[in-house]
């Protein structure tokens, strides 16, 4: 939709006053110093700022789609600015600092924001196309659709040197504000031309009326809060809220139950006891009646917006509960923390307490827990009873996406995903089995729950002995020989090191998932880490995998840039299409993956019944894995990145930059933090030496 122009003073002289922006007081974050640092990938800068009440990032996409964007995780709001493609490719650059802003709307109700001076080069000029000014899922939709709801469409307010645009949300509940000032440079209609010199200067600021969360940092979010690299630390920090932990920056500014557990679970020895306390308290918070995680949260607008289709006028938030995996997450955190001797003697008064605070009216955290537990429990049961693949867990009805690969491909039109059925059921069955066992959950239990809580250890030894073997995969030899010449000839990369890691006999893996037929998607994937964090393999079984898994991409996974989620060497060739390295859970690189097969290959070798063949087979994984991620440690605070490969060598290439990308990636997401917790042994970093991606 076109935004309509217009060149009327008056009503931009009203906008300025009314939402007029000054320096913004600190005093009331007196106990928060300001965060402030930036991360560069490709194409996009980011720019991240946390002072007082506000929090903000400053998203600057350069090339031939210049973009200006500002991310609040404050009601997980946004403004963006879209300009028309231009032929020649315009470089951004931020001049000085970000600076926090506060003003008012015509109400007189508070807006807080930030402002930069940013200044581009290489085009004569900028052609306004759309500016959105509402929740970030509006923003990324508009990316992905250029498509926005009714009402949404704002039309810019010009008044030389200024153009500003001004609207409240849907129900009037907030007010949303983005104005440029074009330092250097003119306004010519529509146009803001370079000066003699080839330059534009903006100043731009943005502003939100949503309410701003509660900051954590320091030392009460990180119990040694001067460790680990000083990138995971801030992006750690600009992620973390008393209310929540947020996913990621830019796109998903906000709760996510998957999210919040996997990162909470990996960095527990790291955080403080209030914070995991604030994290999982945040998740039983947004639990459905039955017991399910909440996926998502829609809040601010997005949740006028859903609201609306219903027929009602309201910002009431709303949840998401359309994963399955997540389901299954809960409570191996909760035992993990509970049954901790951190938080042992607490537990009992932190499952007392009130789920999301005493006003909140959710009940106690306990009860809540028992929610997710019984419907853990009522789910597996089946399987249990009779273990054949109709009764493993399923997607819902109707969504073609369960688990973290939430792409409409990621899981290759499978529908029993493996990581969920092969790992996260049996270890929520075990976490049941271990917190019923330790009386915590006595005084929340139901009248005539014990007998099924009582099953859940049994119940957990068939899940963990029958699910994984139905996803096996076997490719014979020579058939893998030919498979792994023909994709590196596709992808064009070298096939002599996959081939000679193949060894002699047949190749077997665990699929990415069944199809609703029980059909394998033979589809090499990461997701085997779950199964080592949290199952007992097989020692043979556990070397087979770990070898499997690490070896050189296509036979296996290993990249100079990384660990490949997903390899889809000897899938059929409609599917490899599905699995490249523009696909968003194809075969790119996803920081946490790593780290998760890291802590699980730690887990493994802390076990007493490895034989030495084992223990040394997974000391060697070791190495090659940690070898991967010191080679992309620039990377690692992002959410996922892609390759290319030339002139013998892989290099890291931002997931995003090339227009044949699905989307692009967050350059801050939450649980890319973890390796404040998950760490390579020591000495071993001291044996791999420095390392490049290769």
């Amino acid at each position: 939709m076109r935004a309509r122009l217009s060149f009327r003073a008056r009503p931009l002289a009203v906008l300025l006053c009314a939402a007029a922006c000054c320096p913004l007081a600190t005093a009331g974050g007196a106990a928060h110093r300001p965060l402030r640092f930036s991360v560069r990938q490709g194409r996009f800068f980011n720019a991240f700022l946390r002072q007082g009440p506000v929090a903000g990032d400053l998203v600057l996409r350069s090339g031939p789609h210049p973009r200006i964007l500002m991310a609040f995780p404050a009601g997980d709001s946004g403004v963006g600015l879209w300009f028309k493609r231009e032929p020649r490719s315009a470089r951004w650059r931020l001049l000085g600092r970000l600076h926090p802003v506060r003003g008012r709307d015509r109400r007189g109700r508070a807006l807080f924001g930030m402002s930069a001076v940013v200044e581009l080069t290489g085009d004569s000029s900028l052609r306004l196309r759309q500016a959105v000014l509402s929740s970030i899922r509006v923003l990324r939709d508009y990316r992905a659709h250029h498509r926005l709801p009714p009402g949404i469409a704002t039309p810019p307010l010009i008044h030389a040197p200024h153009i500003a645009w001004s609207r409240e949300r849907l129900d009037g509940g907030a007010a949303y504000r983005l104005r440029l000032t074009v330092l250097r440079g003119r306004v010519q209609g529509t146009h803001i031309l370079a000066d003699s010199a080839g330059v534009i200067r903006l100043r731009v600021t943005g502003l939100t009326g949503e309410p701003p969360l509660t900051p954590l940092s320091g030392r009460q979010l990180l119990r040694h809060p001067h460790q680990g690299s000083r990138a995971a630390r801030d992006t750690l920090t600009f992620l973390a809220y008393r209310q929540k932990f947020l996913a990621g920056s830019w796109r998903f500014d906000t709760y996510f139950g998957r999210d919040t557990l996997m990162s909470v679970r990996l960095l527990m020895p790291a955080l403080t006891c209030a914070a995991i306390d604030d994290a999982l308290d945040s998740v039983l918070a947004r639990l459905s009646p039955r017991g399910q995680v909440a996926h998502e949260e829609d809040i601010g607008e997005e949740a006028v917006l859903m609201n609306l289709k219903r027929g009602v006028r309201s910002a009431a938030p709303s949840y998401t509960y359309l994963m399955i995996d997540e389901n299954y997450m809960l409570a191996p955190d909760a035992a993990a923390w509970l049954l901790s001797p951190r938080e042992r003697a607490h537990a009992a008064a932190f499952l007392a307490a009130a789920a999301g605070g005493p006003q909140a009216r959710h009940g106690s955290r306990g009860a809540a827990l028992v929610r997710n537990l019984s419907f853990v429990l009522q789910s597996a049961a089946p399987f249990a009873r009779d273990p054949r693949r109709a009764h493993l867990i399923g997607l819902k009805p109707g969504i073609a996406v369960g688990d973290w690969r939430d792409s409409n491909t990621g899981l290759g039109g499978g529908h029993y995903p493996y990581d969920v059925n092969a790992a996260l059921v049996p270890a929520a069955l075990d976490a049941t089995a271990r917190l019923y066992a330790s009386g915590l959950l006595d005084p929340y239990l139901p009248a005539g729950a014990r007998p099924l809580f009582a099953r859940a250890a049994e119940m957990a030894r068939v899940w963990s002995r029958r699910a994984p073997r139905m996803f096996g995969v076997t490719v014979p030899h020579a058939t893998a020989v030919r498979d792994v010449r023909r994709y590196a000839e596709l992808d064009r990369i070298p096939a002599l090191p996959a081939l000679r890691a193949l060894g002699r006999g047949p190749l077997s893996f665990p699929a990415l998932a069944l199809s609703r037929s029980g059909r394998p998607i033979p589809v090499m994937q990461s997701d085997v880490g779950y199964l080592l964090l949290f199952g007992t393999p097989a020692p043979q079984e556990l070397a087979r995998l770990v070898t499997t898994v690490l070896r050189p991409f296509p036979a296996g996974l290993i990249t100079g840039a990384g660990l490949v989620v997903a390899n889809p060497a000897f899938a059929p060739r409609a599917l490899q299409g599905e699995f490249t390295r523009h696909d968003y859970q194809g075969s790119v690189v996803w920081s946490w993956q790593q780290a998760l097969l890291a802590a699980g290959l730690a887990r493994q070798l802390r076990r007493a019944d490895l034989p030495p063949a084992v223990r040394a087979r997974l000391r060697d994984a070791q190495r090659t894995l940690w070898r991967v991620i010191e080679a992309t440690r620039s990377m690692a605070n992002t959410e996922l990145w892609s390759w290319t490969y030339r002139r013998g060598h892989y290099h890291i290439r931002p997931f995003g930059s090339d227009s044949s990308d699905a989307s692009e990636a967050d350059a801050a997401q939450l649980w890319s933090t973890v390796y404040l917790a998950v760490k390579p042994p020591s000495g071993l970093l001291a044996k791999l030496g420095s390392a490049g991606a290769q």
